[in-house]
């Protein structure tokens, strides 16, 4: 049967997140959930590479805990994995707003990310699916912002834990801004370069990511030092990371405008 959070998918997609089923996700859980309070965010503190190399581990678990250790993995890339419909241990002891449950009481989220120098600047376009899927999420369940927790805030004794690494006062106000309507709309990557822009072949070039491929994929990966096969996935992804990283720029694996015309400069 499925558990009670067969219900995370859809409010993901209403909010505009980009959603991956992982399979078995609805009878996946520690038994089922209690009545939900809010949201724990979490880092993965996994590697630096790829979109969500942490996925297995939260399914599976680790040696010490049994998984599945979240309901939702959040890649780099913003995609929101959706792993269970049920309880997970994701929480251990603590407390937040008098709830000291928060296996049963919160849904976990494990964003990746080591939460080490190597990996900052969050990616924006992760960061803006992690507020507004905690706002989705508190929004279902009629919660305020202050619903939301960081696994630092919530675990005990403190200073326990230490995810996710950026400052949850600013992220509650961000969150709070999306459910009372006066945060700004997303700003998108564009799907192609600006009409204006000089490339190679004298047209715009689309944005590429993961799943793309063709002689455009085969010309990135030449320049990011990628093994030129003209398919866009996780190593290329990777690839383009360390590219983004080493120019000082967000890397989110994504190749749009910006990372176009610093490949140009290369």
């Amino acid at each position: 049967m499925a558990w009670s959070l067969i219900w995370l998918p859809e409010v993901l997609k209403r909010a505009g997140l980009k959603v991956a089923l992982v399979d078995g996700w609805e009878n996946r859980g520690r038994g089922d959930m209690g009545r939900v309070e809010g949201v724990i965010c979490h880092h993965t503190a996994g590697s630096p590479n790829l979109n969500m190399p942490s996925l297995k581990v939260l399914i599976n678990g680790r040696a010490n805990l049994p998984g599945p250790l979240a309901q939702l993995g959040l890649g780099r890339d913003g995609t929101y994995y959706v792993i269970a419909a049920g309880r997970c241990n994701h929480a251990g002891k603590g407390s937040w707003n008098g709830q000291t449950h928060g296996n049963s009481n919160f849904i976990g989220i494990e964003a990746e990310n080591t939460g080490k120098a190597d990996d900052l600047p969050w990616p924006e376009v992760q960061m803006d699916a992690y507020r507004r899927g905690v706002a989705a999420i508190l929004k279902h369940v009629g919660k305020g912002a202050d619903g939301c927790a960081g696994h630092k805030e919530y675990a005990l004794p403190k200073k326990r834990k230490p995810d996710p690494s950026f400052d949850m006062p600013t992220f509650r106000n961000e969150v709070a801004a999306i459910l009372n309507g006066s945060a700004p709309a997303p700003v998108l990557i564009p799907a192609f370069e600006p009409a204006t822009a000089s490339t190679n072949s004298g047209a715009a070039r689309p944005t590429l990511r993961r799943g793309a491929s063709g002689e455009l994929v085969k010309h990135l990966q030449q320049k990011v030092g990628a093994s030129v096969d003209g398919d866009f996935g996780p190593k290329t992804e990777a690839a383009v990371r360390v590219f983004q990283r080493q120019k000082g720029m967000v890397p989110d694996g994504i190749v749009g405008p910006k990372t176009w015309a610093a490949m140009d400069a290369v």
